[in-house]
């Protein structure tokens, strides 16, 4: 009896975990193409009403803000010099908000990267020599005298279509329209210890005025930087096949027992914005949806025989061709067939009708039912096609965060008149976790209503793919997930008795607990990265 309670449970996170149909993870190398170029790879997209300094009823502080974060370049190991993990100034990193549910984009966010060698050289004898390393002592300051590398980015906002829209400049509030970025966190000796290094990053949080934003609402912040890793989430147990660990999800003493094969000891870059919520809505429709690219250009030329400076030896041209894209987490890793992975990160929303099938009717919960029991049906709910998970992910939730009108495309939606939950007094499973208390309770400002740092939103897949929404939705189709939203004639049973897992679907967990990993109360909201040497 103890080995089949056990093989169940390994059942349920199998069919949970892998099926996740539209969220379990950061993404990290999820396509082919991508593995060759980390620079540009996006990992995680967050998208909330932001919360700090706000009253326990969400005013005051912040609140009339919404924060963006993109981040770029997964897994980064703390120690990797000497070159770290400078952005490509032969890319484009965008980040799209579209306002009206049709699934184009309507404000659009273009961050462009610039690397100075500054050749610092040392008297060796007779001669001046260039020294190997990116910094020729401690650190402290923006522009620091000490740095052999400055790195600098230009912002602008593109109304319209990302190509052919308005392009304005967005500047600092004291004027000049180059930003600074913080060197990576090199090690305590060069940049001191933890709180020296956030004193010396801080000085990177730009004021900034965002052009054609309502009257009054124009001001903002960004900071782009390195951040420790925020995602919780045992990526080696999840890709051999959702080994042993993953046993204990059905007992909630063991929520956070396999913490220590999470990720926080890699750091990643952060792309931080915030901006006000009347500056990103169209006037009347307060949800937005959101998410990030990265494009590079469509040619490279590489010089067999460089000459002297810093990434030298390649010229880009051409038009910008996307190779990244995030919205809603790890869509691309465990959802898109293999043939299509490289495909979906060169797509657009608009197009997101080619890939449904992989949404209603995922197949990894029965690949990995199969492998792990030998039954390939497992613990998976039996409304097919999936509606329900299509409605939560492709066009929100009726009441929560869907558009008035909406396209059903893949991104991260917020309603923005949700108000924001202070910090400490966030639920973990957001949604799902105020669905479960009795009476109800009220945070419902985060995944899938965006994305907040804390929102365990691998827990909250889980939830929603083994049916624990099916559940909350009832007979009386409560939340409106029997059908999806724009496209006709596609309905199935999402109640209650299409889930096999019953209401122990509304408790699984994945022994990873999100809600114990290092925030900032403030933004960027991302803990201060780990040095690469105490």
């Amino acid at each position: 009896m103890r080995k089949t309670r056990i093989t169940s449970a390994v059942a349920v996170a199998a069919g949970a975990l892998c099926a996740a149909s539209l969220s379990l993870a950061s993404s990290h190398r999820e396509a082919p193409f991508i593995t060759t170029v980390p620079k540009v790879d996006a990992t995680d997209f967050y998208m909330f009403r932001s919360y700090e300094g706000v009253a326990a009823n969400g005013s005051g502080g912040r609140s009339d803000y919404v924060t963006l974060i993109a981040n770029y370049q997964p897994l980064q190991g703390p120690y990797g010099g000497p070159n770290y993990f400078s952005m490509d100034p032969n890319a484009l990193y965008e980040i799209h908000i579209d306002n009206n549910g049709d699934a184009a984009e309507d404000v659009t966010f273009q961050f462009r990267f610039q690397n100075k060698l500054n050749n610092v050289s040392l008297a060796i004898g007779s001669k001046n020599v260039a020294i190997p390393l990116i910094q020729a002592g401690g650190v402290a300051n923006v522009n620091d005298a000490n740095l052999n590398l400055n790195e600098t980015y230009t912002l602008a906002v593109v109304r319209g279509n990302r190509r052919t829209g308005s392009v304005q400049a967005v500047a600092k509030a004291g004027g000049g329209t180059t930003f600074e970025k913080p060197v990576d966190y090199i090690g305590v000796k060069t940049l001191g210890n933890a709180a020296a290094y956030a004193t010396y990053a801080g000085k990177h949080i730009h004021d900034v005025k965002i052009p054609g934003c309502p009257s009054g609402k124009d001001s903002g912040r960004v900071f782009v930087g390195q951040r420790q890793e925020g995602f919780a989430v045992n990526l080696g147990t999840i890709f051999d096949l959702v080994n042993a660990p993953l046993a204990v999800i059905t007992n909630p003493a063991n929520i956070d027992a396999a913490a220590a094969n999470s990720i926080q000891d890699a750091n990643v870059t952060s792309m931080a914005l915030e901006v006000h919520k009347d500056c990103l809505t169209n006037g009347s429709e307060p949800v937005i949806g959101g998410w990030t690219t990265a494009s590079l250009r469509q040619a490279r030329m590489l010089n067999g025989a460089p000459s002297s400076g810093h990434q030298s030896n390649e010229k880009a041209g051409g038009a910008w061709t996307q190779v990244s894209r995030l919205g809603n987490p790890l869509v691309n890793e465990v959802v898109i067939g293999l043939k299509d992975k490289d495909k979906f990160n060169a797509s657009k929303p608009k197009d997101d009708g080619q890939f449904l099938d992989y949404v209603t009717n995922p197949t990894l919960p029965a690949l990995l039912g199969l492998v792990l029991t030998g039954n390939p049906a497992g613990l998976a709910p039996t409304n097919l096609p999936r509606t329900d998970l299509a409605t939560v992910f492709l066009t929100g939730i009726t009441g929560v965060n869907k558009p008035a009108t909406v396209t059903p495309s893949e991104m991260l939606r917020l309603n923005t008149s949700t108000p924001p939950v202070p910090f400490a007094m966030q639920n973990r499973l957001a949604i799902v976790g105020s669905l479960k208390m009795s009476p109800a309770g009220t945070d419902f400002a985060g995944f899938p209503n965006g994305r907040r740092p804390k929102d365990d939103v691998v827990d909250i897949a889980l939830v929603a793919v083994l049916g624990g929404l099916c559940m909350a939705n009832g007979d009386g189709n409560t939340l409106g997930l029997n059908s999806i939203p724009g496209v006709a004639g596609v309905t199935s049973a999402c109640k209650p008795s299409s889930v096999p897992a019953g209401s122990a679907s509304l408790d699984v967990h994945d022994a990873v607990d999100q809600a114990v990993v290092p925030f900032l109360s403030g933004f960027p909201y991302l803990n201060t990265p780990l040095p690469g040497s105490q």
